[in-house]
């Protein structure tokens, strides 16, 4: 075969994938000359093949993915985004995908996202020393703070995702390094604060309003309690656990809350 029938063999390829898989809402275009990105255009065609993908538009350019159009929520941008990751021969992915859902209000965004994170986990054990911050400016999500394994972390997040109104996530969660003395002061400093007669009432929530998170025997308090008296109580406690080198108190007072 000559150099120019093989020129024409690949761009009957490349024409053919673009008249079997460019039809439709959702657009998936072959840019270039590449052979394989007829292939490709295939695949992210078959792997974009659903309902709540519907509106979103690829193209391809020499193995490399760019993705745009809309989704309802966040968690459907990085599904696509994963799908279009796991075709073979795609070299890298572009998401531009926009989140085109309802618009909520940042406070009541947030004040959602919070209370569905304080109840997260619930029932795993791990609750209590799970302590996140959330930030909210114009649906872009800030998670802060620290969480005891990776599951809490993936579980935080994927909440945060499938929530309506989360445009984008910005991931600032730290999961807490694995160690089996402050896995043993974690057990400890929970049944001594929850154990407390003063403190006890806090127990009886499933969100567990004091978060205890500890790193190498060093110990920080957080939530909201209802008086300084239980603020005090409950930093009091920790220190008295035996192996706890340092406790910052960081609980806040419920009416005194700064809304981090």
């Amino acid at each position: 075969m000559t150099g120019r029938e093989r020129l024409l063999s690949a761009g009957m390829v490349l024409m053919s994938g673009l008249l079997l898989f460019g039809s439709g809402a959702r657009v998936c275009a072959a840019q270039g000359a590449g052979v394989n990105d007829a292939q490709i255009v295939a695949e992210v065609q078959k792997q974009l093949d659903n309902k709540k993908l519907l509106n979103v538009t690829s193209t391809v350019h020499d193995g490399d993915v760019s993705l745009g159009g809309t989704v309802e929520v966040y968690a459907d941008k990085e599904e696509a985004g994963r799908l279009v990751h796991h075709v073979k021969k795609v070299k890298g992915v572009d998401n531009e995908i926009k989140v085109a859902g309802p618009a909520v209000d940042d406070s009541a965004l947030r004040s959602k996202l919070a209370q569905a994170l304080a109840y997260d986990r619930v029932g795993y054990g791990t609750t209590a020393f799970n302590a996140i911050t959330i930030n909210v400016q114009q649906g872009v999500i800030t998670l802060g703070g620290m969480v005891y394994g990776p599951e809490d972390k993936d579980s935080a997040l994927s909440l945060v995702a499938h929530t309506p109104g989360v445009k984008d996530i910005v991931d600032n969660l730290d999961v807490a390094p694995m160690s089996p003395m402050d896995d043993q002061l974690r057990t400890a400093l929970a049944r001594t604060i929850y154990g407390t007669p003063e403190l006890q009432k806090y127990a009886l929530n499933p969100a567990l309003p004091i978060r205890i998170m500890v790193v190498r025997g060093n110990v920080t308090l957080s939530g909201v309690v209802d008086s300084k008296m239980d603020r005090d109580v409950a930093g009091l406690r920790a220190n008295s656990v035996p192996g706890v080198f340092k406790v910052v108190n960081d609980i806040e007072v419920a009416g005194q809350q700064t809304g981090k």
